[in-house]
């Protein structure tokens, strides 16, 4: 699979929205793992590395922000400004998240729990293995 925005179901209701997502209606993975990032500072990015088998499944529940991939060759950028839209990103793509607006936050699912050695922090040592494949 390569990365995708996921429209995710929207249900509206006069006393406030709700949405969801779920394995496998909405989500190509059971999750293992959930995280949020939220008080970026003006300016900082957070990311800048890829995972050698982690899935993971980004949502941004308020607020907005970009994502960048680059899958070794060229990049593409999503803005996530919606809480019923969410970005796949598969394994061995880097990824960098900036542009946070004030008050954002961003959740973050995974098919796998925290792994230190899965982490691919360097952009050209990420590019020689991708190359590799």
């Amino acid at each position: 699979m390569k990365p995708q925005i996921i429209n995710l179901p929207k249900i509206l209701d006069k006393r406030g929205n709700l949405s969801f997502f779920e394995y496998p209606n909405q989500l190509p993975f059971d999750i293992a793992r959930t995280y949020w990032i939220y008080d970026v500072p003006g300016g900082e990015v957070r990311g800048s590395h890829a995972f050698k088998e982690q899935q993971e499944f980004i949502v941004a529940l308020s607020g907005s922000f970009d994502v960048v991939l680059h899958d070794g060759e060229k990049e593409e950028r999503f803005c996530l400004n919606r809480s019923y839209h969410g970005l796949y990103i598969p394994k061995m793509y880097w990824r960098t998240l900036e542009n946070f607006s004030t008050n954002s936050l961003a959740l973050i699912v995974s098919d796998k729990k925290y792994e230190k050695n899965d982490y691919i922090r360097d952009f050209e040592q990420f590019k020689n293995l991708k190359s590799a494949l």
